[in-house]
């Protein structure tokens, strides 16, 4: 791998770790952000709801906008209005700001992260550079993820503020870098690309700039908002209204359908989800986050509210999970050549399965020593799943529809995380709201319920799990990869 490209993958790993510190450090600053700002209750919840909003209702056409106006664009730009409304959210003087600011840099972030990751699969050679560059990307955002905690800790402990000024820090330095090792190529390549493909669906004729399928953008934009919203308040909205945004979501999807069908430049080629790895990576990335999500919204309950530890002391609890940013690197790579990814991910969502089964019996007095395994083992889960799960979502996509496959993904993803806590919410508030034992045992008998939808989660995902294409064992790309970031392949048709 040349020293660019490292440069290259240094800066889309820098910002996959500020995306995940982002959210950590904004979790564990709730409470003192709420005690400084007066925040009511469902104020509170949209600060959190806020970033949920804009990550995953724009996404997907993040991930489009990638693949029609150039890669480098679409990461750059965005980086830096997230650097821009990070710092607001530092000033913000009353809740209202501050929720203006989440939902602008969780939509930055559904450009962001698209773009990113279809830098490394259309830049880096297929073969064991783009393996390994892909396995590190996914590593160092679960790593991000899980610094978060602790950093986020740290950072309150001094002023809350600090959570939103730290990112604004790393943004700057990503956008330092970036500016000259992001490749230039990618803003006229996806035009020639488009203008090539062959089919109605290219969206461009011959010298035209690429069209954005304003109509399609429209309606599935707001129908991925409205179900999202519908998923976060579920449990603490009326049913009435819970209902009708699921309604309105479910008619916006259908018109979208139809809009995609007679579209000349759809923004979601419907036969993209002829690809049966990317459909189950999809299913598989949803149910996983799900668990993983939900898991620690439970864990961090169990901790805080009936053993009574601090914030530090749960942030330094959880950091087991991080295993995942040494694993991801080092093990994983291996593990995919000698194995193949299909595998690979089964293994590391039956060491889910086993992890949430083992985390099961909760008390009082249980020691830290007897949760450590679980924890352990969820992080080595996730070094296992989310890096090939990655891999195997964009393998046997076409370069011009990389971002749209990224896209699918992280939405995918976004929307378990999503469901994963609303349904751990509304499961622990129901049965502790019909517990007959009072108190603690009630909320241990409803931890322990919550934990078992997870644990179905997990055993879900290991029933829709990728399979192994075997015959990529036999055969080798038609057309040599491209040396855009890396530089010349080896023989083999694999990288350095």
């Amino acid at each position: 791998m040349s020293g660019r490209s490292r440069g290259v993958l240094l800066v889309l790993c820098g910002a996959i770790f500020l995306e995940g510190i982002d959210v950590a450090m904004l979790n564990v600053a709730l409470p003192s952000i709420r005690a400084e700002l007066g925040l009511t209750t469902g104020e509170l919840q949209w600060v959190m709801s806020a970033y949920v909003l804009g990550y995953g209702g724009f996404m997907l056409l993040g991930g489009r906008a990638a693949d029609l106006f150039g890669r480098r664009r679409m990461f750059l730009l965005p980086l830096a209005v997230f650097l821009v409304f990070s710092g607001l959210g530092g000033l913000a003087g009353d809740g209202w700001t501050l929720v203006l600011a989440r939902f602008v840099t969780g939509t930055c972030a559904a450009f962001l992260m698209p773009a990113g990751l279809s830098v490394i699969t259309t830049g880096f050679p297929a073969g064991r550079q783009r393996t390994t560059a892909l396995l590190v990307y996914s590593g160092t955002g679960g790593g991000g993820f899980s610094v978060g905690l602790v950093v986020g800790g740290l950072l309150t402990a001094a002023d809350w503020r600090w959570v939103f000024f730290a990112p604004v820090v790393l943004a700057a330095l990503i956008l330092a870098a970036g500016l000259p090792l992001i490749p230039r190529t990618e803003e006229t390549r996806g035009t020639e690309e488009i203008r090539t493909a062959g089919t109605p669906a290219a969206g461009t004729a011959a010298g035209q700039r690429p069209r954005l399928d304003l109509p399609g953008a429209v309606t599935v934009t707001a129908a991925i908002l409205l179900f999202v919203l519908t998923v976060e308040r579920a449990t603490h909205a009326p049913p009435v209204q819970t209902l009708a945004a699921l309604a309105a979501s479910l008619v916006l999807l259908l018109a979208f359908v139809l809009i995609e069908r007679r579209s000349p430049a759809p923004l979601v080629r419907p036969g993209i989800f002829r690809t049966r790895s990317l459909v189950r990576a999809n299913l598989t990335g949803l149910l996983f986050t799900a668990g993983f999500f939900g898991f620690q919204f439970i864990a961090v309950l169990y901790l805080r509210e009936l053993r009574g530890w601090s914030t530090v002391q749960t942030s330094f609890a959880m950091l087991a999970m991080g295993a995942d940013v040494v694993l991801a690197p080092l093990l994983t790579p291996r593990l995919v050549r000698r194995f193949g990814t299909a595998r690979v991910i089964l293994g590391g969502l039956l060491l889910a399965a086993v992890a949430y089964a083992a985390f099961l019996p909760l008390g009082m007095d249980r020691a830290y020593a007897a949760m450590f395994p679980s924890l352990l083992l969820i992080g080595v889960a996730f070094a296992l799943v989310h890096g090939p799960l990655t891999m195997t979502a964009t393998d046997g996509v076409a370069e011009r529809e990389q971002g749209l496959a990224a896209g699918l993904l992280y939405t995918s993803l976004q929307f378990g995380a999503a469901l994963g806590l609303s349904a751990a919410t509304t499961v622990a508030t129901a049965v502790a709201g019909a517990a007959t034992a009072p108190g603690d045992a009630g909320l241990l008998t409803a931890y322990r319920t919550a934990l078992l939808v997870l644990l179905l989660t997990a055993v879900l995902a290991v029933l829709l799990s990728p399979r192994e294409r075997r015959r990529r064992r036999r055969l080798r790309p038609v057309t040599p990869p491209k040396p855009a970031l890396c530089g010349p392949a080896a023989p083999d048709g694999r990288g350095e």
